[in-house]
This record gives structure tokens, sequence and C-alpha cells, in this order.
């Protein structure tokens, strides 16, 4: 097909740098790939008979739009304990976070319309953005992967915004949001014309004490959208359920984008993350206590192998800096391939700002990250 026949839109996009380097890894025999946030626990038990469950007995058909009641009411259960407070009517299940941020972008996103996205960043924000037609503002990051807010502030006051994407944890940094740094946005975003949308993934995976986010302030929810889901949480990735929460002058809307596009989240899965919520905390309790040991195993290492890297406090991705043995972070991700045979993202995919940077996630067994950076201390020993 000629390209003119392709949208603009479309045409304006790239494949996400993290697919690309993971569907390397088949071209390579024998290399472990560290690329995907695919975390390598079973579903909770329980979690996984209530979607046999539903099957058995015949919960298939289509929920509403907005997804079964039961499981808006545990979601909003969830959140209050961690200071956020949506009812159910206020929050919308989507087929994953993915979704649910199309949905939420949609919503808003007029052709020409200027959203602000940090950098580095997960790449989904910037292709959702371009296929609808806004345009991408970035706003840059101190060293250790706080918000530059200096530069943030100068940033809104120039371009003005509608949008503004926050990423708590972060993927791909694994930064959390201080208690500081929430307060100082609560106060610029009070005072600005701006609808902010916190992507809150990972929030089960803070390794910190304390969870701050965007959406514990109430008296500018009018100006906040959740975006979360179940994918990291009950490591069902591939089931695909997420949910956005949102006033209700916002969530209606939302809803209608949701519903011509999906009509609603797949039935069967809404039941194993109802029984999750319900029933499985102690098994999210016991992945993160794992994912902090693995964090903790994989700073040393790299420390000592030379990387200069900062502790992650959240998700499971750690993103240390090449810049002491590379100036071209596609180059040396495609020499750890092909030499060490191990596959890492090249901090490139992650925006301009990513350069000097590679990616690991740390969602895979101690056995296979310490075989993993066995070979990437010898390659680079050599």
């Amino acid at each position: 097909m000629e390209n003119n026949k392709i949208s603009r839109n479309v045409q304006s996009i790239e494949l996400s740098g993290i697919r690309k380097f993971y569907n390397k890894v088949s071209k390579v025999q024998g290399a472990i790939s560290l690329t995907l946030g695919q975390p390598d626990f079973s579903v909770p038990s329980k979690a996984r008979q209530a979607i046999i469950d539903a099957i058995d007995t015949s919960k298939t058909g289509y929920t509403s739009n907005e997804g079964i009641l039961e499981l808006r009411c545990e979601i909003s259960k969830f959140l209050k304990k961690q200071k956020i407070n949506y009812s159910a009517d206020e929050i919308c299940v989507t087929v994953g976070g993915s979704e649910g941020l199309m949905d939420v972008f949609a919503t808003f996103v007029n052709s020409g319309d200027k959203v602000l996205i940090p950098e580095p960043a997960y790449p989904a924000y910037e292709s959702c953005i371009k296929l609808i037609g806004g345009k991408i503002i970035n706003y840059g990051l101190n060293d250790d992967f706080s918000i530059d807010f200096e530069q943030f502030i100068n940033t809104i006051s120039k371009e003005k915004p509608k949008l503004l994407v926050l990423s708590y944890p972060c993927n791909p940094t694994g930064a959390v949001l201080s208690e500081d740094d929430r307060n100082k946005l609560y106060k610029i975003i009070k005072e600005e014309d701006i609808i902010v949308i916190t992507d809150e993934m990972y929030s089960s995976l803070c390794f910190e004490d304390q969870y701050y986010s965007i959406a514990q302030c109430e008296d500018i929810k009018d100006k906040v959208i959740l975006v979360s889901g179940f994918s990291k949480m009950f490591s069902m990735t591939g089931l695909r359920i997420g949910y956005v929460c949102a006033p209700k002058q916002y969530i209606d809307s939302i809803v209608k984008v949701h519903q011509y596009n999906v009509s609603c989240a797949p039935s069967i899965v809404q039941y194993g993350a109802l029984e999750g919520l319900k029933s499985c905390m102690d098994d999210v309790q016991y992945m993160r206590n794992e994912f902090i040991k693995r964090r903790d195993y994989a700073y040393k290492r790299l420390k000592k192998i030379g990387f200069e890297v900062n502790l992650p406090k959240g998700a499971f991705y750690i993103f240390p800096s090449i810049l002491n043995f590379s100036t071209n972070s596609e180059e040396f991700c495609d020499r750890l391939l092909n030499n060490a045979k191990v596959a890492v993202v090249p901090g490139s995919a992650f925006g301009n700002s990513g350069e000097g940077y590679m990616r690991i996630s740390y969602a895979c067994s101690m056995e296979v990250l310490e075989e993993a950076l066995n070979r990437i201390e010898i390659e680079l020993g050599r």
C-alpha cells in the first residue's frame, strides 16, 4: 500500500523502541531478555480461580460500559487506602491502562492542543498524542529523575499546555513522587488552567513507606484524571484490565470514547480483578518484597560493574547511565545483545533525554538477573 494512503498521524509514530529490542531477542540464540515489564509471578490463585468460575457460570456476556459495579466499588475502596477518593460512578474499567490512556487523550485533545509530558517517559504517551493530532511539549527531569521545577514552571508559562502527564512510580526510571514535589505540583496546578493525567499503573509497587499522588489533593480533583490497572499489580499483563478515574463531568465523556472503542473490558477478567482486590493483597505484598530484593541486587551489581545509577523507589525498572562505557545507547545495547547475549532497552526509546541510559527490567527471577549481570560484567571487563 502506498504511504500516502496512510494517515499522517499514523505515519508520524514508530514501533515502540521497547518492542524493537524485544523482537531482536528471538534472533539471538541463548539471549536473556530484560526488556518487557512482564512480572514472572503467576496470577494469584484466587484471582485465577475467579476467572475460571466466571467462565463456568457463563459470565461471558457484555458488562455495562463502565464495568461491573462490584469491581468499581472495590477499586474505590482500594484507592481510599491510598487517600484517593473516587466513587464507583467516577470509575471506568478499561482494556488495560493503555486503552485508558488512549480514551483520556481522545476525550481531551483537539488537533494542535499542547500536552506536557516528561522526558524520559513511557513512549506510549507521545505516540497516543500524535495519533490524535496533539502537540508534544516535553518537561525535563533532574539527575535523580525528579521534576526540574524551574524549567517546568517556565514551560507552562510559555506554552500554556491543555494537559499535563505525570507518571509515578515511573517507567523507565523507577522514580516516585515525593511529598515535597507533590505539594509543589499542587500549588502550580491550582493556579493554572490545566488538566492532569496521572498514570499510576505501578502504585502497588512503590517501595517507600508512604505513597504520594497528585490525586490525593481533594480541592483540585476537578483538574485530575487517574489512570491505573491490574497488569502489574496482579501479574496479569496479557489479561488487559485497567481503569480510569475522573470527576463525573469528565468520566461520562471518557466512557463515550471507551464505549465506541471496545464496548466494555473483558467480563471474566473483571471478576478476576475483583477477587484480586478482595483476597489477594498478600500476594501483591509478597511480589513487592521480592522486587525490592531484586532492585537492591541489581543496583549493587551495576555500581560494582561501573555504572552510574540511581536507586529506584518503585516499579521494576532500573535506568543506569551508560556514559562510562559508550555515548550511544542503541549501539551499546546492540553490543550487549550480540556479545553478552543480554537484551535491555536503549534509553533513546524513551525520548531524546533518555539517550545515554539503558533500561533494565528486573521483573525476572533472581537467577536470571544474576546470570544477565554476570554476562554484562564479563563483556564490559574485556
